[in-house]
């Protein structure tokens, strides 16, 4: 039996929670669970984790993989954020970058 560490979606409709559970890996994303080890609210500012790190550690120990999303938020390998919006550049920054670039140029000459 192969065991995953993964998120169970809870919440209502455009208001997601997530439960972070061990679960079989062929169960569904909602489907029977082994063990709640804590949870995960998205719309809180910052977001909101709970883990019990005793038994995340213990489930590590005896061969559960975690989901990628799972170990990037409870392992802290990365954040999880949404989109970057792109920077707004104002026609100052343009003609800077346009100057940089003309003298970029007669260098090069």
């Amino acid at each position: 039996m192969s065991v995953r560490i993964r998120l169970a979606r809870t919440g209502k409709k455009h208001q997601p929670s997530f439960r972070i559970v061990v679960a079989n890996s062929r169960s569904k994303r909602n489907g029977k669970i082994i063990e709640n080890l804590g949870f995960y609210n998205p719309l809180t500012e910052p977001a909101t984790i709970q883990v019990n790190r005793e038994r995340f550690d213990y489930w590590l120990s005896v061969g559960a993989q975690p989901s990628d999303v799972v170990r990037e938020l409870v392992l802290g390998q990365k954040r999880i954020r949404k989109k970057a919006k792109k920077p707004v550049t104002t026609e100052a920054q343009k003609e800077k970058e346009t100057q940089k670039k003309e003298e970029a140029a007669k260098e090069e000459s």
